[in-house]
């Protein structure tokens, strides 16, 4: 559990024993230190579970999704690189129509393919 979800649970606590805001806050300080929330959001989520919330996981946030790396588009980018290993990652970002900084890293981190120098093709050979 992370150490901000803890400090909601003792907030909503709190809240329940019919604390006041300022104890509230002053019992989050005292507990948690310098990893304490802000006052505000501590004020923010005692007025939450005083309106009847009772949930302390965040609520899903509105925003792009993030699409551009899952099996999928992974599975088309290796299609596109074994079919020409010469072709560029912004040549990649266009066909696939995800942005330069996404096929990189899906280039690097996922298929763990790197730019090596011909001249140095030879010694990174093994027997293997």
């Amino acid at each position: 559990m992370t150490e901000r979800q803890e400090q909601r649970y003792c907030i909503k606590f709190c809240q329940k024993l019919g604390n006041s805001q300022v104890e509230t806050i002053r019992k989050i300080q005292t507990t948690s230190g310098n990893d304490a929330m802000g006052i505000t959001q501590i004020m923010e989520w005692y007025n939450w579970f005083k309106d009847g919330r009772t949930t302390v996981e965040n609520e899903p946030r509105s925003g792009r999704p993030s699409t551009c790396r899952n099996d999928l588009v992974i599975a088309k980018v290796n299609a596109v690189m074994m079919r020409d290993r010469r072709v560029t990652i912004q040549e990649i970002a266009e066909e696939m129509g995800i942005s330069t900084f996404s096929a990189h890293s899906i280039v690097t981190e996922d298929l763990a393919m790197k730019k090596v120098a011909a001249k140095f093709v030879p010694k990174l050979l093994t027997a293997e």
